[in-house]
Parts: structure tokens; C-alpha cells; sequence
């Protein structure tokens, strides 16, 4: 089937697409219709990626497909003050992590109606990431070579199975197949605070597979609110090997789990407004939890259980959007996201490699229905920049780093094309 091969290609895209994403370092929402409004989605599918939100929804979207791509642009940056590292040594500067900035991330969705009750479908998606690639070192002073900075990106395939359990209720189900690679260069200097220096840094791509799943409910609860609520577990995925002297635990980078509630209020036949609160527990995960432990010890030193990681904090997301129908053929939409910024001030010198620090998001879409039945739809979303300042970011202790503070900046523009179908 030509729908089988789409999908296919679409996956092979994916595993060399590679995003720097909004909360955290997830997308601000899955769906070009969603990201259109803020990301919004719990109680309120719209498209054949509706279960990488809620995969209750996929029965009530009934049978379709789409397929689409989001060009992807972050500028992120760093700068470094008051590092003394010896004689005549020092960090200090302002440094540009944009030496790579153009990402391009697909997506396609499937779902069908089985019974009046039942559907089948499958989703497939870029869950999210972080890039950076400094052109001038900013570990330089340190001895590091070349360019620095880290390529992580994720790809899941989502098969669900949704369900009406009557006019009113679904319920649903996602098994998700999970695909990640990893890759960190010019980070050199940090070979003596590993348990395994050679598997820290500059060893190309390496790749993982996983799985999890996702759990979720949407009810009907008057004739114009709809509430809805979803669970998605840790991913648990198989060790980066040829970097477990960088992420804690050998090596692991599972995907941490997220979960949230939403609502969609028909206020109007022809307007929706809807909201979700997302929860997303980045500090479960060692690799992005644990903070930069400086000097290490024998169970500390990077790629131990105890090991520096990026020292996130947990993030909640908050999305609101609206839909208004202008006529037969178009429905424009609008959006805003705030996520909470995951990086203490403490945290700031490890995450030069990872600035993902914006927090406020403002998103425009439209869809465009075409006499013959398909769909065009548009998103676009701007996060506006943020800035993060350093404070007691760089060790000084003795044999320490040399003191001083890492700030960070990022802002991030981004604008999707989709085409579906309803059949």
C-alpha cells in the first residue's frame, strides 16, 4: 500500500532529523493543528496524531491520515565570565552554538475505524531533542579541538488502539516504539571526570532503541466541555555504549515520563477554546538529573549512577488555544505555551552543551479544506528568547575549573506544512 511506504519513508526521515524542542527538550505539541494552538491536545484531537497526546482521541477522529513536516530553527548561545583556569588561561568570551540551525522534523499519522467503537491506528513523530555545535570552543582554554556541542534526537512509532466505551467516554491505548541517537564532539577537557574517557566524546552517532507506552481517557461532560486526561511512562531504552563515559548509568538516556489533563469548551459552533497542563520529569532521569558534581569521586565521575548530568528540574507545561471556523474552507487558530525554564542557575556550565531555556511560546495556524476532501494545514510558532545567568556555575575548588559563570540564551522559530485526509 502506497499509505505503508509513506510511512516507512517517513521513519527513515525521521532517524536523521534532529530538533532542539520547547518544553524542555520536548516539542511544544505533536500535530501541525495542535502546534498551531499552543501544543493543545489532551481533550481535543484533531488530526491522525492525536494519540502522540492523547490516544483516546484517535476513535473520535475517526478515519484519516496526514502527513507533514515543521522546519525548525533555534538560535542558542552561551557566554562565560570571571573564569580564571590558570596563567594566562580562561574561558571567558561569548560563543555562538548556531554553526548548525536548520532542522527539518516529519511527521505522519494513520488511523482506522475497525467498528462503530473501535479504532486502529498508528502515529509516527519526532518526540524532541537537543543540537548544538559551536565553531569556536567555548572549552578551548581547556585543550578541547575542534567544533563542541551534542546531536540528540528521538523518533516514535506509536501503534494505538482507541475505544468508545459509550457516547460520551473513549479510552485508549499506545504501545510506543522509541528511536534515539546520540552523538558529543570537542568536549575533551572533560576526560578526566569520566569512568571511560574514550567513550565520552567524538565516537559519531550512536543510536538505541525502547519502548513504553501511553495511557489516556477524553469524556464528554456537558453538550460543549470536554475533559481529557493522559499518561505516558518512561521510555526505557537501550544504552548509548559508545558514550557511557559521559551519561550516568553506563550509558542510559531513557525518556522520561509525562503526564497532564486538558479541556475543550465549544463556546461557539464556530469557535473552540481548549487548555492543557502537562507535567514532563526530566529529573528521573540521571543523565539529564543529576547535577554537575565537581570533583568527582570514585562513584561520581561521569557515566557512574551518580555521575554529572545536565542537572534539570521537572517542567510544566501550560497551553492554551483557540479554533475559529471563518467558513467552509477555513479555520485559523492561535496559540501561546509557557514551560518552565529546567535549568538552574547552578546548572549553567554543562549546559552550554544544551541550552533549553525558552519558556514562553506564541503560535499562529490555519487549515485550508480543498474541494476534493484534503486538508492544508500551516503552524507557526515563535518562543521568545530567554536568558538564563550563571551563578556559582564553574567550580573553583582546588583542582577545580577555574570559577566564574556560564549565561545562556536561545529564542526559536518554526513553521509546518500538513496534508490530510479523511476517507
Amino acid at each position: 500500500m502506497k499509505l505503508k511506504k509513506i510511512a516507512a519513508l517517513l521513519a527513515l526521515a525521521g532517524l536523521s532529523g534532529s530538533a532542539f524542542a520547547t518544553n524542555g527538550y520536548f516539542p511544544h505539541g505533536y500535530g501541525m493543528k495542535a502546534k498551531g494552538m499552543g501544543g493543545v491536545g489532551i481533550a481535543y484531537g484533531q488530526d491522525a496524531m492525536a494519540a502522540a497526546t492523547n490516544p483516546a482521541n484517535m476513535v473520535l477522529v475517526g478515519n484519516r491520515w496526514d502527513v507533514g513536516v515543521d522546519y525548525f530553527r533555534p538560535q542558542r548561545g552561551s557566554s562565560i565570565n570571571g573564569n580564571v583556569c590558570g596563567p594566562g588561561c580562561s574561558l571567558d568570551g561569548k560563543y555562538n552554538g548556531d554553526s548548525s540551525e536548520d532542522y527539518f522534523v516529519p511527521e505522519f499519522g494513520y488511523n482506522k475505524m475497525i467498528a462503530n467503537n473501535m479504532s486502529l491506528g498508528v502515529s509516527v513523530y519526532g518526540n524532541g531533542g537537543m543540537a548544538t555545535d559551536y565553531s569556536r570552543n567555548p572549552f578551548g582554554a581547556f585543550g578541547a579541538t575542534g567544533n563542541a556541542g551534542v546531536d540528540y534526537s528521538q523518533l516514535m512509532i506509536a501503534p494505538t488502539w482507541s475505544y468508545k466505551l459509550n457516547d460520551n467516554h473513549a479510552i485508549g491505548v499506545t504501545v510506543k516504539i522509541a528511536y534515539q541517537r546520540f552523538e558529543a564532539f570537542g568536549i575533551q577537557p572533560f576526560a578526566g571526570m569520566s569512568s571511560d574517557p574514550a567513550k565520552l566524546t567524538n565516537n559519531d552517532h550512536d543510536s538505541a532503541w525502547g519502548y513504553g507506552f501511553a495511557l489516556g481517557w477524553t469524556g464528554q461532560i456537558t453538550p460543549t466541555v470536554k475533559l481529557g486526561a493522559t499518561y505516558h511512562s518512561r521510555t526505557y531504552m537501550q544504552d548509548f555504549g559508545d558514550y557511557k563515559g559521559l551519561f550516568a548509568e553506563k550509558g542510559s538516556m531513557d525518556i522520561p515520563e509525562s503526564y497532564g489533563v486538558g479541556m475543550a469548551w465549544q463556546a461557539t459552533p464556530q469557535l473552540v477554546i481548549a487548555a492543557d497542563i502537562m507535567q514532563i520529569n526530566y529529573s528521573k532521569i540521571n543523565a539529564v538529573g543529576n547535577p554537575l558534581r565537581f570533583p568527582p569521586g570514585a562513584g561520581t565521575m561521569l557515566g557512574n549512577n551518580r555521575g554529572s548530568g545536565f542537572g534539570w528540574d521537572d517542567v510544566t507545561a501550560y497551553k492554551i488555544g483557540v479554533a475559529y471556523d471563518l467558513n467552509k474552507e477555513w479555520t485559523v487558530r492561535a496559540g501561546y505555551n509557557h514551560g518552565d525554564q529546567p535549568i538552574p542557575k547552578s546548572q549553567t556550565f554543562f549546559n552550554i552543551l544544551a541550552p533549553g531555556v525558552v519558556e514562553d511560546h506564541l503560535t499562529l495556524g490555519a487549515t485550508w479544506r480543498l474541494q476534493n476532501g484534503g486538508e492544508v494545514t500551516f503552524a507557526y510558532m515563535h518562543a521568545f528568547e530567554e536568558k538564563v545567568k550563571g551563578s556559582g556555575s564553574i567550580p573553583n575548588t582546588p583542582f577545580g575549573l577555574g570559577g566564574g559563570n556560564a549565561d545562556l540564551k536561545m529564542y526559536e522559530d518554526s513553521f509546518g506544512i500538513a496534508y490530510g485526509v479523511k476517507f
